[in-house]
């Protein structure tokens, strides 16, 4: 046994304790009086310390013991005296006790806790002054004030108590709660709250702030980041303790930056949900081992549908995010394949095979300057693809047909936008033909998707710098990944048909300001990793709009949803005609007729073919490699 000392120390504190209430009760001379006491000693031993073990008291470690293993131990206590006083009942019956006083039992436990409780107490005072013994003094180092007192501050304390090699002096915490305010944690006093950094800072002469506050929100943060620049006093984010205190910090391992912390607003928060509609259906998500494509499944697996198919070109993606729902939802009827929206055919095979009730079309080119290089690319996969998914929904009589969008399609100056905007053409065609209520839903860049700016100024951080920014004051609108899909499932519930969805994005961010934040909020400053500017690319805006001039802005019904009717661009029956001469032209690489229709039938558009990308497409050489065997 790991406690073979405790053991035999419990079983002296036991008979000790059977001892003092009778020496409590009867005086000190009682052992010719009172011969039950013997018997009830040995009773108490062997009945406690068998009722210890069955608790798993000698299975703790009790230099470290916590309140629940006290609360454990006294209860253990309890359990042992009551079975104690059956046996002592028990015996008094077949005359082994005679005249046991009913007051020993409750004294006997009184007793047998304070001495088997103060005996684990002794153990851990003992093990501090061990560990205390031939330590140096605590450090006079840097000298550190930390936001928050709760349990993420008074562990940073902790260790800077226990690890003085760290030259980490502790000289007080900041924390808003009133009641700790004045008090003493670990020694150390809390000083105020977090308005009062500077002040504190100044009067204690603080080197470095340690801000132990891992929930909270990102505008807190920026606060205290802000005023630990103010009062000109280093400052890190927590992330876990040792790693923080040892000084050898890098961006991964400083507190991860939230993705709400960048958002510069309050995060939407759905009210109630309209994805009834999902219970039961038989629900085909496109595009879904995307960033958006992902988190659509992960929800809508958890809505309860009947069958949900997973259709993707990346096999990788869609084999990852299938096995994932496969395991968290082991009765849910999932299909993951593998297919190119742009082929027609398969679409078509596999809709009427199918048979869904929902679409969630999120299969898309995204980059901006990707397909400002490879515009046939953004044609024959956002429109062409599009044109074959929508038309098969309506061909198998699909009853909610959702299409993700972009602000970027509105007024479009890019080839990525102009395609989006021609699907999104092509879906209110289908709802207005059809009679179905088909929507398209809006919205801004998406914080944290792949290839998105924060992954990218993240890597650019992690790496010393610089990070790129194209211009000073380049402003996106921006959203987070479950805020987008709460908008996807809401506006299949909310739709009648051929509408536009619109989130309330709150105002644009500047990305020169989103790359700062991510620098503060990794506890760097922008002399360590400096922001450099590179230059607006091809088609690239200095401020994206939502939606096009003359729009009809209108509730939705649901808080932070907006329902938007644009200008009419073209009639139904003119659209497919343009639709076919637009993937003609791609496909014959024929990208000045490209570009003419689109300007023609898009004409808020900007669109301006490079001369780089015409003459890359005119001069381009193919190389055909061999074919590799087996």
């Amino acid at each position: 046994m790991r406690n073979r000392h405790l053991f035999l120390l419990d079983a002296i504190a036991v008979a000790a304790a059977v001892w003092a209430a009778f020496a409590f009760r009867f005086g000190w001379f009682f052992l010719d009086a009172r011969p039950e006491f013997l018997p009830l000693a040995a009773g108490a031993v062997l009945v406690k310390l068998a009722t210890f073990s069955v608790f798993g008291i000698y299975q703790r470690y009790w230099r470290y013991a916590t309140f629940a293993d006290l609360m454990t131990f006294v209860l253990a206590n309890v359990v042992g005296s009551v079975l104690l006083g059956a046996l002592a009942v028990g015996l008094r019956l077949v005359d082994v006790i005679p005249g046991l006083s009913r007051t020993i039992p409750p004294l006997d436990l009184l007793f047998a806790t304070a001495f088997t409780v103060g005996l684990r107490a002794s153990v851990r005072a003992v093990g501090e002054a061990r560990s205390n013994t031939g330590r140096q003094p605590l450090a006079k180092g840097r000298r550190v004030l930390v936001v928050g007192a709760g349990d993420a501050g008074t562990m940073v304390v902790r260790e800077m108590q226990r690890n003085p090699q760290l030259a980490l002096e502790p000289v007080g915490y900041l924390d808003d709660d009133p009641e700790k305010q004045g008090k003493r944690i670990y020694g150390i006093t809390v000083l105020g709250g977090l308005k009062d950094l500077a002040e504190v800072s100044a009067h204690h002469r603080i080197d470095e702030v340690l801000i132990a506050l891992p929930t909270a929100g990102g505008a807190t943060v920026r606060t205290l980041t802000e005023r630990c620049r103010e009062a000109k006093v280093a400052y890190r984010a927590m992330p876990g303790v040792f790693e923080l205190l040892d000084g050898q910090v890098s961006v991964s391992r400083l507190r991860n930056v939230e993705i709400g912390d960048l958002l510069r607003r309050p995060q939407v928060q759905p009210a109630s949900s309209l994805s009834g509609y999902l219970k039961q259906a038989r629900v085909l998500v496109t595009g879904a081992g995307g960033s958006i494509g992902s988190e659509l499944c992960r929800q809508i697996a958890a809505a309860g549908p009947a069958r949900l198919v997973l259709l993707g070109h990346g096999e990788n993606s869609v084999f990852d995010i299938a096995a994932e729902l496969r395991q968290r939802h082991p009765g849910l009827a999932i299909q993951a394949v593998i297919a190119d929206v742009r082929d027609r055919r398969r679409i078509e095979r596999l809709f009427r095979d199918i048979e869904p009730t929902a679409v969630f079309h999120a299969a898309a080119h995204k980059h901006v300057p990707l397909m400002e290089d490879n515009p046939v690319e953004a044609i024959t996969n956002n429109v062409a693809g599009t044109r074959n998914v929508v038309t098969a929904a309506a061909a198998v009589g699909v009853q909610h047909f959702v299409m993700v969008s972009t602000d970027k399609a509105a007024a479009p100056s890019n080839m990525m936008g102009a395609s989006k905007r021609m699907a999104e053409l092509l879906v209110q065609q289908a709802a207005a033909t059809h009679q179905k209520p088909y929507t398209v839903v809006r919205f801004g860049n998406v914080l944290g998707s792949r290839g998105s700016v924060v992954p990218i100024f993240k890597k650019q951080i992690e790496q010393g710098g610089p990070v790129t920014v194209t211009h000073p004051d380049v402003r996106r609108y921006f959203m987070t990944i479950p805020e987008a899909v709460h908008l996807i499932l809401e506006a299949g519930g909310l739709a009648l048909g051929g509408e536009l969805f619109v989130l309330d994005m709150g105002e644009p961010v500047r990305l020169r300001d989103m790359a700062a934040d991510m620098i503060r909020l990794s506890g760097l400053t922008e002399e360590d990793v400096p922001i450099t500017f590179t230059g607006l690319r091809p088609g690239e805006k200095l401020d994206e709009i939502l939606w096009e001039a003359e729009a009809v802005i209108e509730p939705s019904g649901c808080t932070g949803i907006r329902r938007v009717r644009e200008p009419l661009v073209m009639a139904a029956d003119d659209l497919m005609p343009v639709i076919d001469s637009l993937v003609a032209a791609a496909e014959r690489h024929d990208l000045q007729r490209l570009y003419s229709l689109m300007r023609s039938t898009l004409p808020q558009s900007t669109l301006q073919l490079s001369s780089e990308v015409a003459g890359a497409s005119r001069g381009a050489t193919v190389v055909t490699l061999p074919t590799r065997q087996g």
